[in-house]
């Protein structure tokens, strides 16, 4: 039926069997004054050639970062890292580009077996026991380890580190906004964690500690002994973690976590104007039945040969509703592929020389810029790849003025905390060349 011809008669039949006289009436639970009155304000089509040419002016506004158009330092969640070629080659692959709910064993064993391989990438990666197949991004991944931690240990209070990405606090405060969850933040004023902070906060009602390391100001957490003192009154520990520092930090895994959660999208996902993006969660074997998501298991058939299969499929999608560890339905199965083909094309030495990398630049780059008047490295300690910077001039100005040399230099910290509205965050990868980061140095020193 073409519902743009609906006629008057139609509409009165429809009215008559819903029961109201009239389309007012039918409405009248929305308040008139938010009821459009008359015609929408739309403006008339255009042609193909003109909707194209519009399409084309808008895109040429955007500025890639390509070394040659602007160098990116920016950070605070996401990352300008190398990827090689072959991820885009194999992930672009028609089967994997543009297959939709490839999950029925019979007919996706690839699939499937990508996905194994991306549980088994990530395990190694952070040393835990069991992965998913991935979640949606860092944020709703950390908010998931909560809701799972306070199910494994029954209880319903959490402490955040002030130094988690300051969107994911969010996320998490939106999802347990009703539910009986207490969320304790935890000051973190120099940049990092206070141990002795958390410490005074747990109790034996507390179900878990969520902290993130390397941090949202990429400091580097004391995380052994904060999961110390979190396990010595039975809470669970969640680490949100940079991949690529788990190339040259000791890892979530070797620190006792319980939890671990990330975002991978330095693992060969581009920019791509802040999204999509992948989600990694792992943890413990013994939680393996209260894990969200999708799970993807390995057995053998009648003849012995391998095959691949969802597991444990503990969503509302599957079982009963009341008895589902997660909504999350779905997982980012093309990122997960991307992320699985950028580790394996590295490889552990790879991945530990990117790394390497990262370290060494972003503590030169530092250096450079602490010496400069007018700057100085607002939080001491030890760091990875990215670091806080403060001035005595108006941040935007400076940022503005390094953007019109081709270079973006950080982001601005005042959109988060006004405490550090003189501050900006720069985050140095791999790809930056010692000539950019003494190009940067030069360009705040001219502002």
């Amino acid at each position: 039926m073409d519902y743009t011809q609906i006629t008057d008669d139609q509409v009165d039949t429809m009215l008559a069997t819903i029961g109201v006289a009239s389309v007012d009436e039918f409405f009248a639970g929305v308040p008139a004054d938010k009821r459009v009155a008359g015609l929408l304000n739309i403006p008339n089509g255009i042609s193909e050639p003109e909707l194209m040419t519009d399409l084309e002016s808008l895109a040429r506004k955007n500025a890639p970062c390509n070394d040659t158009d602007l160098v990116c330092f920016l950070g605070a969640g996401a990352y300008d890292h190398f990827s090689p070629t072959v991820v885009d080659y194999l992930a672009m692959q028609s089967e994997f580009l543009t297959a939709y709910t490839p999950y029925q064993a019979e007919a996706s064993q690839g699939m499937l077996q990508a996905f194994y391989e991306f549980q088994t990438l990530i395990c190694q990666l952070t040393g835990m026991q069991v992965a998913n197949a991935s979640l949606y991004e860092q944020a709703t991944a950390a908010t998931e380890g909560v809701l799972m931690a306070t199910a494994v240990t029954k209880r319903s209070r959490v402490l955040v580190s002030g130094a988690v990405h300051p969107d994911s606090l969010q996320v998490l405060k939106t999802l347990t906004y009703e539910q009986p969850i207490e969320v304790v933040r935890i000051p973190a004023d120099d940049g990092a964690t206070d141990p002795e902070a958390i410490k005074k906060e747990l109790n034996d009602a507390t179900a878990a500690v969520l902290i993130q390391s390397p941090n949202f100001f990429g400091r580097i957490e004391r995380v052994a002994d904060i999961t110390k003192m979190a396990h010595s009154v039975g809470a669970l520990v969640i680490q949100s973690v940079d991949p690529i520092s788990c190339g040259i930090l000791k890892r979530p895994g070797d620190c006792d976590v319980d939890i671990t959660v990330g975002e991978g999208q330095p693992l060969g996902i581009p920019l791509a104007y802040g999204g999509p993006y992948l989600g990694f969660f792992a943890c413990r074997e013994a939680y393996l039945r209260k894990m969200p998501g999708r799970i993807v298991g390995m057995t053998r058939d009648a003849e012995g040969k391998r095959g691949f299969c969802l597991a444990l499929q503990t969503r509302e999608q599957h079982i009963k509703r009341e008895r589902a560890t997660s909504n999350i339905c779905t997982n980012q199965g093309l990122l997960a592929m991307r992320a699985s083909v950028h580790m394996a094309a590295l490889g552990k030495n790879g991945l530990r020389k990117v790394a390497e990398l990262c370290l060494d630049k972003a503590h030169y780059a530092s250096d450079q810029i602490g010496r400069l008047d007018g700057y100085d490295i607002k939080f001491t300690g030890p760091f990875f790849r990215e670091f806080v910077v403060r001035t005595n001039r108006p941040v935007e100005k400076v940022l503005d003025h390094c953007r019109s040399q081709g270079i973006l230099a950080g982001v601005a910290l005042g959109r988060w905390f006004s405490s550090l509205n003189d501050c900006f965050m720069v985050a140095v990868t791999e790809k930056r060349s010692r000539e950019q980061i003494d190009a940067l140095v030069d360009a705040l020193d001219s502002v």
